[in-house]
């Protein structure tokens, strides 16, 4: 957890949560508490798909539905595997409307990114809109 930096709470692992009649499995999930937001992060070993963002993108809109209160700030996904195409991630990216970033992951004997995240553009908004306040 040092990895994410100050501020974070651990929530829970291999999540389960119920979406109509349907339950589903959160890889991880922390709470921010100077942002106050949720931030979903899902675990890929194997290259990055299209469909991890989609995912993703749906985990965040049921962690927002279900787990975060009213004054919460939007939740956040991140998704990290092995490796990505910059091209297709940034193409599937370009569409979500949730703050999402991927990220290739090293592994061995601590977790550490292997380059910087792309972003959806939301993300990028929510960044600046956090930056701002923290000025503030």
């Amino acid at each position: 957890m040092t990895a994410l930096g100050k501020g974070f709470s651990f929530y829970g692992r291999q999540l389960a949560l119920m979406v109509g009649e349907r339950e589903f499995i959160i890889d991880l999930l922390f709470y921010h508490h100077p942002q106050r937001r949720f931030v979903v992060i899902e675990l890929k070993v194997g290259e990055f798909d299209p469909e991890h963002a989609g995912k993703l993108n749906f985990y965040v809109s049921a962690v927002d539905e279900q787990l975060a209160a009213d004054d919460d700030a939007p939740s956040i996904g991140i998704l990290l595997c092995a490796t990505r195409d910059e091209a297709v991630t940034e193409m599937t990216l370009r569409g979500i409307s949730s703050p999402i970033a991927v990220a290739r992951w090293k592994a061995g004997s601590e977790m550490t990114l292997a380059e910087e995240p792309a972003v959806s553009p939301e993300c990028e908004r929510s960044s600046r809109r956090c930056a701002r306040s923290r000025r503030s």
